[in-house]
């Protein structure tokens, strides 16, 4: 049928069959119905509504491996309209993975010396799976689309041809046969599916003219189509019924849903008595506008919760700035600022959903900040584990050449040169924590074989410790002797220690005494320097602590103890000082106060001295 055949059934039936199809025309509220035809215009708005609803999911920070197990499923998800919008949002966001990517295999490329004209990149196996996948969500959607507009044709088709039996059935003489074959034709229009949009107003007005024109012309059939209407009038009653009852539903979309099944229903149902027809339309339109008012204010507070998750995560995002130019060369400060990071993450991720419009925006926002964050870490990390491993490599070729010298039996000789890899060894920096007892065993393993066997062969190691026994014994006097004569110097002190560090193992019963002598005559004789301040003196005994731990082959742990030992005073000092200063404010003015602040300052500037003692040991201590 064309569009002329349906114009020429407009102008027959003229303005009455307007209001009788149940158009009105009067001043239409958001979110109301006012008329039959409507409905179905209406059913595509409430759905695209109803989506609105569905938490956003944040795919900004998905790997590769996630986006594919995602295009996967959804190549399997036969709600199209939800994977074409998924698709839209992560499409990009893959792009951008694949694009750094090959960025970064074109500069690999560049500098191993290719030529950038030269670069061609595949991608790898995520990259195939994931366009092979992509591609079968598109040829899908294309031949569903196809599929879905070649049905709405066929439909066409088919409600042109029941128009034209309808109309054929509307111009013949009453018969027996008129009504039933009129049912049937009601039947099919309704078991025929949608058409296309263009073409549905216009089908669905000539349907209704031309159906209430056989009712009016079916005189002979009146009683039975007063009969049909009243079962019409029961049933849209019993719509109403329904209709109204949807609005104590709590959960909105189950209401709007079902609310929606009812206007395909109502608008399928056949005609009922004039009398009654504007009332049951009106207590239908009165139950779905009260449905459609809870939805308008459920969909208010929606929005209102949605600006206020925007408003707290924006203020999360911007409080995830500061992370992006955070910068140290200490793991522990590293460590914790990555647990302040992550305890930002939790707060991120307890705040509910975004505005679709906003959404992309403020994630990126924080999700940028928290990538470059790590970035940073990875990268510190990285030359740390570097200069590690390099520190390895050194330590590893020191135990080459102390296995190379452990056989050795040029005892002299070899003895200087084990001794200089162990102070090579003390001047390497640390190495991975799973390596470093494992290579320190070996080198020290290597030098006590040397050193024992060189004990062995001489067949004087007795003798030998007793006689440095007595060198250490006689330079401790020699300490003792200055002391007494008030002769002693800094220089003084530095050619003693060389020479009692030079000295070899005493035995073993005499090592704590003797040592604990060594220490008292030092202490002394720091002591006995003339013209030399307390930070001076403390100074040239770290010095001199120092210097026996570059000795000892365990020196650097027993340096990272007094580092700790002294960074724990200065904790200490710090506190008290913090908690004098305080207590100052609440001594007043007055006279009687004065000298209780006068002992409280003397406290703050003696502390204050001894804590630039204190750090002036850790620079110390830093750097040896």
């Amino acid at each position: 049928m064309d569009s002329l055949t349906m114009e020429r059934d407009k102008r027959e039936l003229g303005p009455a069959h307007e209001q009788g199809a149940g158009l009105e025309h009067t001043h239409r509220k958001p979110g109301a119905i006012n008329s039959e035809i409507d409905l179905a215009e209406h059913d595509e708005h409430v759905e695209e509504i109803i989506d609105e609803e569905h938490k956003h999911v944040d795919y900004s920070n998905f790997t590769k491996a996630q986006f594919v197990d995602l295009v996967k499923d959804l190549s399997k998800d036969n709600n199209t309209q939800k994977v074409e919008s998924i698709i839209r949002e992560i499409k990009p966001l893959y792009d951008e993975i694949r694009e750094k990517e090959r960025h970064s295999a074109l500069e690999r490329f560049t500098q191993s010396g290719g030529v950038a004209e030269d670069f061609e990149y595949k991608g790898d196996e995520h990259d195939t799976v994931f366009d092979a996948n992509l591609k079968l969500i598109r040829d899908r959607r294309q031949q569903q689309l196809r599929e879905q507009e070649e049905k709405k044709n066929d439909n066409l088709k088919r409600k042109q041809e029941l128009i034209e039996k309808l109309r054929e059935l509307t111009e013949q003489q009453d018969n027996s046969h008129s009504f039933e074959a009129f049912k049937e034709i009601q039947k099919e229009w309704r078991s025929t599916g949608p058409v296309p949009g263009a073409q549905a107003k216009t089908l669905w007005a000539s349907y209704h003219a031309l159906v209430d024109r056989f009712y009016d012309n079916q005189n002979i059939y009146f009683e039975l189509k007063e009969l049909d209407r009243k079962k019409n009038l029961e049933a849209k009653l019993e719509l109403c019924n329904r209709a109204e009852k949807l609005v104590n539903i709590e959960i909105i979309k189950d209401a709007i849903r079902e609310l929606n099944e009812l206007h395909h229903e109502f608008k399928h149902i056949g005609p009922v008595p004039l009398e009654n027809k504007e009332a049951v339309w009106q207590r239908f339109k009165a139950a779905s506008d009260a449905v459609y008012a809870k939805r308008d204010v459920y969909l208010q507070k929606l929005q209102q919760d949605l600006n206020a998750n925007y408003d707290l995560k924006n203020a999360l995002g911007d409080e995830a700035q500061k992370f992006t130019t955070f910068n140290t060369d200490r793991i522990k400060e590293w460590n914790e600022k990555t647990k302040e990071i992550l305890e930002l993450q939790k707060r991120w991720e307890a705040v509910g959903g975004l505005p679709r419009a906003k959404a992309k925006e403020i994630n990126k926002k924080f999700w940028t900040a928290f990538k470059t964050f790590f970035n940073n870490k990875n990268t510190f990390f990285k030359k740390l584990d570097e200069e590690r491993d390099a520190n390895l490599q050194l330590k590893n070729e020191l135990v080459k050449k102390a296995l190379e010298l452990r056989e050795s039996q040029d005892w002299e000789k070899t003895s200087n040169e084990l001794k200089n890899l162990q102070q090579k060894w003390k001047d390497v920096g640390p190495v991975p924590e799973k390596f470093r007892e494992k290579v320190f065993k070996e080198f020290k393993d290597a030098c006590d074989y040397f050193f024992s066997q060189r004990r062995g062969q001489q067949g004087k190691v007795e003798q030998e410790q007793i006689d440095n026994l007595n060198v250490k014994t006689a330079i401790i006097e020699e300490l003792e002797k200055h002391i007494n004569e008030k002769t002693a110097s800094v220089e003084l002190l530095t050619d003693l220690q060389d020479r009692y560090n030079s000295v070899g193992f005493v035995p073993k019963k005499d090592i704590t005494a003797i040592r604990n002598r060594y220490h008292e005559a030092v202490q002394k004789f720091v002591d006995s320097i003339p013209d030399l301040s307390e930070d001076e003196k403390s100074k040239v005994l770290l010095q001199n602590q120092l210097s026996d731990l570059k000795k000892d082959p365990m020196g650097d742990k027993k340096i990272f103890q007094k580092e700790l030992a002294i960074r724990k005073k200065i904790t200490k000092v710090e506190n008290d000082i913090a908690l004098w200063k305080n207590n100052l404010e609440f001594f007043g003015k007055s006279k009687n106060a004065e000298s209780v602040r006068d002992e409280f300052n003397q406290k703050i500037k003696e502390a204050s001295e001894h804590l630039q003692q204190l750090k002036q040991q850790l620079r110390m201590l830093r750097t040896a």
